[in-house]
């Protein structure tokens, strides 16, 4: 049953929320970028239109791309399109399912993580050590929502502009609520 199926967000941020300046990441980090590939590898993702073309190769391998745009004749070779959420996301998790995968992963961009974060099980945030500018934006988190299940530091290195946190973010439900 793919209701068993979590939809996680996957995501870095700047100190200012930035995640995008004209369509491509602020930042080179590399730790980070195999911390995406090693979570999201055989697993559904869901991406905007936007954050599709910025792939430097299309579709991702060995992950079903599924793109979000509202021009519903749009072709994206190797991936499927959608024009509306809730059937983007239903068949990204009945793929899952169906391939024996526990979650679906939300790539970006801005307004695709707007949509899916109301409805987000689980957030993969890599928060970066900078303040960049940009022109794309994470929404702010509602701190009693969420719960940090695990953070890794990162530090400057060879191939990492910045230091930077990736935590784990769980949501935190209405049960555990009642019971703290």
């Amino acid at each position: 049953m793919h209701s068993d199926v979590k939809l996680s967000l996957i995501v870095a941020r700047g100190l200012n929320n930035v995640i995008g300046a004209a369509g491509q990441l602020p930042w080179r980090l590399k730790s980070d970028l195999m911390f995406f590939k090693k979570v999201t590898l055989g697993n559904p993702i869901i991406m905007g239109r936007k954050t599709w073309e910025s792939l430097p190769r299309r579709p991702l391998p060995d992950r079903e791309n599924i793109v979000m745009t509202r021009d519903w004749t749009y072709d994206a070779p190797g991936a499927r399109v959608y024009s509306s959420f809730s059937p983007a996301i239903n068949a990204a998790k009945a793929i899952a399912a169906r391939d024996g995968k526990t979650e679906v992963f939300v790539i970006g961009g801005e307004a695709i993580y707007k949509r899916a974060l109301p409805l987000a099980d689980r957030i993969y945030l890599t928060d970066v050590d900078a303040a960049p500018e940009g022109d794309a934006f994470f929404p702010a988190l509602p701190d009693h929502e969420w719960h940090e299940a695990s953070a890794a530091r990162f530090e400057v290195s060879d191939g990492d502009d910045h230091a930077f946190t990736i935590r784990k973010l769980e949501r935190i439900t209405a049960d555990a609520r009642t019971d703290a």
